[in-house]
């Protein structure tokens, strides 16, 4: 799938593991976090390393999944963005970044992996020097 790592950020450790799973399975590097604050912590540290976020909205106390997706998009105004909530799909048009996908639990996999291939296939070319 290309070079990158998927950054996976969901608060139940169950569900995290399961698309985890399953993104490592459709040939995906991923890095996992629980909590907003640990996952900018490791993109800040290496912006260039990810190339896709998929967030939970509600991730506990601290920062919300619509504001890591705002701070990576302050940084990467292109990162692909899934959201995955439970509640919080009725917020996504005002609250989610631009050219995102919110995909309402419970979901299948399927549908995670088919709307992260569709956001990445939908990035302009990396333009070689």
């Amino acid at each position: 799938m290309g070079g990158g790592t998927i950054l996976v950020v969901e608060d139940e450790p169950l569900i995290l593991l399961e698309i985890e799973t399953a993104l490592e399975e459709a040939g995906f590097t991923v890095l996992s976090s629980r909590n907003a604050e640990e996952a900018l912590s490791a993109f800040d540290a290496k912006p260039e390393k990810f190339k896709a976020l998929i967030t939970d909205i509600r991730l506990g106390p601290g920062k919300s999944g619509w504001d890591l997706a705002r701070l990576v998009r302050e940084a990467n105004p292109t990162m692909p963005v899934i959201y995955v909530s439970g509640d919080s799909a009725i917020h996504w048009p005002a609250e989610g970044v631009p050219n995102s996908i919110m995909i309402a639990k419970p979901f299948f996999m399927p549908q995670v992996i088919t709307a992260l291939a569709t956001l990445l296939n939908e990035q302009p070319p990396v333009a070689k020097n």
